[in-house]
């Protein structure tokens, strides 16, 4: 479980074709301190610490990891969004993330405003239903509140505000327009919609 507060950028040091994909992720983290099978989200996927050195460690990624996220994510030179799995008793200053991605988005475009920045998302329609103006998303594992809903043939478009600090400390701050990004609705969304399919 996470929060999307981000902690560290990590760097894809290493890309190992193996029956899995084996990353090796460069980072800030003190190492010593993680243990080996401890979750860090990774862009925002629940990745398992598989191996670990000083500054760095290695996690596998599955074909359906790899099917249902933002390719470029896990690509050698890739600038990850990290954090580690929240703990009992931490502060939870977004939202709860549970690091399962449930679709993958595309920024449309970047506009300033002040010093901050508008970006407009376009996702697809499986998540629509579950994306409301003020509510919570998770996007590359980054909680951000969303501005506004526009809906689309093809599903939606999302906007949300990146502020400076934002900016400085995820790789939002330095992503363009036809970058692709990982969604997680929220988790009450996604609970919500399967009573409603149910009950239907």
């Amino acid at each position: 479980m996470f929060t999307g507060i981000i902690t560290d950028i990590g760097t894809v040091t290493k890309v190992e074709a193996r029956g899995d994909t084996r990353l090796t992720i460069a980072c800030g983290y003190d190492m010593t301190g993680v243990d080996m099978g401890a979750s860090i989200a990774c862009a925002g996927v629940c990745l398992t610490v598989v191996d670990k050195g000083a500054d760095w460690f290695a996690v596998d990624v599955s074909a359906e990891t790899l099917s249902k996220t933002a390719g470029a994510r896990w690509q050698q030179g890739a600038r990850l969004n990290l954090e580690r799995a929240l703990k009992v008793g931490d502060e939870l200053g977004g939202h709860i993330v549970t690091g399962h991605v449930d679709a993958v988005g595309r920024i449309e475009s970047i506009a300033a405003v002040g010093d901050s920045h508008t970006f407009r998302i376009a996702a697809p329609k499986n998540v629509a239903a579950f994306i409301a103006p003020k509510g919570s998303v998770a996007l590359d594992g980054v909680s951000l509140t969303v501005n506004t809903v526009e809906d689309t043939a093809e599903g939606v478009v999302l906007s949300f505000n990146l502020i400076p600090h934002s900016a400085a400390h995820t790789t939002f701050g330095g992503a363009g327009a036809g970058d692709a990004v990982n969604i997680e609705i929220d988790v009450l969304a996604r609970y919500i919609g399967r009573m409603r399919d149910v009950a239907s």
